[in-house]
């Protein structure tokens, strides 16, 4: 039943943009220079344009524009045409887009910054029905005056409409982003979220050798989206290896420029270049360690072919060492194009005593340890699974060792995915896992992500059946809930946007999900510069009114070392508590994110709570702390600073 739910959910917002009939429409602006006035944006010829006002004075900023379409539509996007006549001034930057029915009560479908060139940009989002669409420029993309303009603008639509029900979450407003993210980190500093594309905004091509990365970081708390050009690493970080130090830092090796490290301090806002690495890689895999170092294997994909063995990174020194006993050869996958896709994106978890857990994608499991040269120690096959390359791995439940498997495909593209998941259960160093085939999702997938929740529950976005580089064309827009309870999946309200190769999807502390980016492919049509906020169903009540939600009002520390007790005060009872490890993302592979339940002791509302006493599980980092009440509603997350003894 529930899969027939899907599908009809599906029909109800797949993405179905088409230009809608502009005849009979009329715009309203706050401002405009004689010559240049509002209904040139809907007159089809890119020759003319609406600019604000800039003589005998210029208007300040922010500017806005208000089109009437003159009846009710189902709208699920706006395209926006910068001037086409070689002058910039006008081009719109931070923006905020509103959508109403009778042009008093609006609804913020949108927020975020454009990028500053010519190129058409559209912001798409969940359909809504709406007369009025409302485009606020905040600032000037360039900074070079405070004007406004446009040579076109154009709502998209749908014929049908459904109201998405919140008791199966709800895709709230669209980020747009002056870049196409392909890796992004939440910051555990301010919940910020820093992405970063290549050398180019929205291109990859030719970035090898360049040392320029295109950033942007969004704030949720004020909505606000800003951009650099990072140069002082001398580091393309396009297809990178990821992970978030001990410190809560991203720590982002290799990629295009293939033997590079760079670190982002966020205390500081900046960049800093690491060592490089003894061997160069591209789409490598990397973990952090039970003892804060940092271990990377894999990655053809850059900077030659094979041999990809083990090195691993210590804070100490601040250097890298080569692991001869840590060959890449037994997590290879037998993809047909070889070595050069068989040792990518792998499924690597830090574990006890320095030692890694590769749980994927190949279909053969692997112990690593790190200690001295390193050694390496088969871990058993994945039950009846195939090699599942562009698949999802997630640890939900640490202190049990519980990781969840779920889609990937044979080969790295160009075959079909599959739905298969599994359960794998890690004990003890080297000794072989326990994997256990559980139902199927509802969908087959690769290049989809998988984000755990504060309650165990497991979020999986987006992906391709048939998964092929820079192509939407069967892109699965059914999202599915995978509940540790039953080992079964559910459907909840799909995505608007396809969400595939180069795209990502990160827990945030306020207990939402953002699901972001895919393509990077220069002038293709599959480019998606912007993120969605998914709003999970322990977010709403029954009547789909927003939930009360507990609220920590202190902590005993910010900063512990593991097995150490935290005692927490709150607002109102509570029932269970849990720790999930702040994430980053890229080409589907979290190596970070990983969940603990905790059960507290109550004395009034004064819980404590005791943290895993081995540094494999609670790895050191920055984790959000959560409280769940009786109604399973989560609070907005504390940031505790995890130590190993």
């Amino acid at each position: 039943m529930w899969r027939l739910l899907l599908s009809l959910l599906v029909a109800c917002v797949h993405l179905a943009f088409s230009q809608t009939d502009r005849t009979g429409w009329t715009v309203t602006v706050d401002s405009f220079q004689p010559g240049n006035e509002a209904i040139n944006v809907l007159d089809g010829n890119t020759a003319t344009i609406w600019h604000t006002q800039w003589t005998p004075v210029n208007v300040a900023l922010p500017h806005n524009i208000t089109v009437d379409m003159k009846k009710t539509y189902n709208v699920n996007g706006l395209t926006y045409l910068p001037r086409q006549d070689g002058n910039s001034n006008g081009n719109i930057g931070q923006h905020t887009i509103q959508v109403s029915l009778d042009g008093q009560t609006w609804t913020t479908t949108a927020i975020g910054t454009y990028l500053d060139d010519s190129s058409l940009k559209t912001t798409p989002w969940t359909t809504a029905q709406a007369r009025y669409v409302r485009l606020v420029a905040q600032t000037e993309a360039g900074g070079r005056g405070p004007w406004t303009s446009a040579a076109e603008i154009n709502i998209l639509s749908t014929a049908t409409y459904a109201t998405p029900p919140t008791n199966l979450g709800i895709w709230g407003i669209t980020v747009d982003f002056p870049i196409v993210p392909a890796a992004a980190a939440v910051l555990h500093d301010s919940g910020k979220v820093l992405m970063w594309s290549s050398y180019k905004p929205t291109d990859f091509n030719g970035g090898g050798g360049s040392g320029t990365t295109d950033t942007a970081t969004y704030d949720p708390a004020t909505g606000t989206v800003s951009q650099r050009i990072v140069t002082n690493t001398q580091h393309d970080m396009f297809c990178p290896g990821l992970s978030l130090d001990s410190s809560g830092r991203p720590f982002v090796t290799g990629g295009n420029d293939a033997a590079k490290l760079s670190i982002y301090d966020p205390n500081a806002n900046s960049w800093i270049a690491g060592p490089s690495m003894q061997i160069q890689r591209g789409y490598q895999a990397s973990a952090a360690l039970s003892d804060g170092r940092i271990f990377t294997i894999g990655g053809s994909w850059s900077g030659g072919q094979g041999n990809k063995n083990g090195e691993v990174w210590s804070p100490a020194t601040n250097t890298w060492s080569l692991l001869g006993g840590c060959p890449v050869a037994p997590m290879l996958t037998a993809d047909t194009a070889g070595v050069y896709r068989a040792d990518n994106h792998g499924w690597l978890f830090g574990w006890k005593s320095g030692s890694v857990f590769q749980a994927g994608p190949s279909k053969a499991m692997n112990w690593y340890t790190t200690s001295g040269t390193g050694a390496q120690k088969p871990a058993g096959l994945r039950s009846t699974d195939a090699d599942a390359m562009n698949g999802n791995a997630v640890m939900y439940d640490a202190a049990n060792g519980k990781i969840l498997t779920v889609g990937g495909a044979p080969n790295y593209q160009d075959n079909s995915a599959t739905s298969n998941a599994f359960i794998v259960t890690i004990g003890a160093p080297g000794t072989t896992a326990s994997p256990v085939r559980i139902g199927s999702m509802a969908n087959a997938r690769a290049f989809h992500n998988s984000v755990v929740m504060p309650d165990g529950k497991v979020l999986i976005i987006g992906g391709e059946s048939y998964p092929v580089p820079f192509s939407d064309d069967t892109s699965i827009f059914a999202s599915e809930l995978f509940n540790p309870a039953t080992s079964s999946f559910t459907a909840v309200n799909p995505i608007s946007v396809p969400r595939v190769y180069h795209s990502w999807a990160l827990l945030l502390p306020d207990a939402t999900i953002i699901s972001g980016g895919g393509g990077l492919c220069g002038s293709c049509n599959t480019n998606h510069p912007n993120a969605q906020i998914y709003s999970p169903a322990y977010l709403f009540n029954a009547d789909g009114s927003k939930a009360a939600r507990p609220v920590i009002n202190s902590i005993s520390a910010t900063s512990i070392v593991v097995g150490a007790k935290i005692t927490i005060t709150m607002n109102k009872a509570v029932t269970n508590y849990s720790l999930v490890r702040y994430g980053s993302a890229t080409h589907s592979v979290n190596t970070d994110q990983r969940r603990i339940p905790l059960t507290p002791t109550a004395s009034g509302l004064t819980y404590t709570v005791t943290v895993p006493s081995d540094s494999g599980v609670a790895l050191p980092g920055s984790w959000m702390l959560f409280a769940m009440d009786s109604a399973g509603v989560p609070s907005v997350a504390k940031t505790i600073l995890i130590r190993s003894s």
